[in-house]
């Protein structure tokens, strides 16, 4: 089942809605409830076979989650 993302024209808000069928289109905004929704541009995160420890990948040196302790680069 895909999840597409949803903005409410009204108020801004973003959402992710679960589709269960094709035809599976959320009704109203869950923050405000108004009926005008967009439907958003969204991209994919692919799995990887194995996770990166933080400082593998190239970008470490300017990864600012790799000077905080955190991992932000894999």
């Amino acid at each position: 089942m895909p999840i597409y993302e949803y903005a409410c024209s009204v108020c801004g808000h973003a959402f992710e809605h679960l589709a269960r069928t094709l035809d599976d289109k959320p009704v109203k905004c869950p923050a405000c409830g108004a009926k005008k929704l967009a439907k958003q541009f969204s991209t994919f995160a692919p799995a990887t076979a194995t996770p990166k420890a933080c400082g593998d990948c190239a970008a470490a040196p300017s990864c600012p989650a790799s000077r905080m302790g955190g991992c932000g680069c894999g």
